[in-house]
């Protein structure tokens, strides 16, 4: 690996310990920006005639506290997002649960937005009056159900980006490793024998990656992210299909959404509720529910 490529690496591994927090940075840098060119367009709107119609600090009250407002349930969205991956199958059914939740997303929006506009305009002596309520409503839902599409696409779309550049594992069993490596092969194995090996394709080259060094598993929508060493390695595909696929190299299900290298573990600790805390060798804590608990013990006996 060149130096550019550590560099990169590097980077990505920085952003990844903190990427949801730099990711809502960034968005928060975004609205501001946006927000002040509307709200300074706002105002040369009322001004054109040379005689202002608002005061200079109302369309700023009005931007900021719709972006702050957004900036409140974005979490929330988002977290739906990942919740409710977009897929092919059904699509009909989705656009419907996604309608209805921009009326929520709108209902929820205009309800926090208009309540940090009456508490500035009460501090300094006026009222904020955001009536009539139904044509109001209308005029901010269109806004919000668009933004809430944005924020969709968005989403897919940097999420898709990010796996690229991060890279995206496939399964590779030790007949196809071979052939990746020497070009020749004496015996195939099983289709229902574990891989051996990953292949992760970062941009236009190739890495393999053993599958004994991945310590555990997340769950993430449409990828499960494989753990190893402080790098993640997105693979397409559900937990419970991973799982299936590496039973035989020692991964067990530890939680809805983790599981766990058992020669990665350092040790447990079990609460009163039944639930628990699994330590691994890396010093990285997963949650065991109480729900694979059995289960976890029987592997290790």
């Amino acid at each position: 690996m060149d130096i550019r490529d550590k560099q990169k690496t590097s980077w990505l591994e920085k952003f990844d310990q903190h990427k949801y927090l730099y990711s809502y940075l960034l968005i928060a840098a975004y609205l501001f920006i946006n927000n002040t060119i509307n709200a300074s367009s706002v105002w040369m709107e009322h001004n054109r005639s040379g005689e202002a119609q608002i005061q200079l600090w109302e369309p700023y009250v009005w931007e900021y506290s719709s972006a702050l407002s957004t900036l409140i349930l974005l979490p929330f969205i988002f977290a739906l997002f990942r919740r409710m991956p977009l897929r092919f199958a059904h699509l009909g059914r989705q656009c419907f649960i996604h309608f209805l939740i921009t009326i929520l997303y709108s209902a929820a929006h205009v309800g926090i937005m208009v309540m940090l506009r009456e508490g500035i305009y009460l501090l300094d002596g006026g009222n904020y009056d955001f009536s009539p309520w139904l044509r109001e409503f209308w005029y901010e839902y269109r806004k919000d159900a668009w933004g809430y599409v944005f924020w969709l696409i968005i989403y897919q779309i940097v999420q898709s980006l990010y796996a690229r550049i991060k890279g995206e594992a496939s399964i590779v069993n030790a007949h196809d490793e071979a052939n990746t490596l020497n070009n020749d092969s004496a015996h195939s194995t099983s289709p229902n024998s574990s891989p051996d090996f990953l292949l992760v394709k970062k941009l236009d080259k190739e890495f393999l990656v053993k599958v004994d060094e991945i310590e555990w598993l997340e769950s993430a929508g449409n990828y499960v992210n494989l753990h190893k060493h402080g790098r993640i390695y997105p693979l397409r595909g559900t937990l419970n299909q991973t799982i299936s696929r590496l039973a035989n190299k020692g991964f067990s299900r530890i939680h809805r959404s983790f599981a766990v290298n058992l020669a990665a573990i350092d040790n447990i600790q079990y609460q009163p509720s039944g639930d628990g805390k699994v330590t691994l060798k890396s010093g990285n804590t997963l949650n065991l529910s109480r729900r694979y608990k059995d289960e976890l013990k029987r592997q290790f006996g």
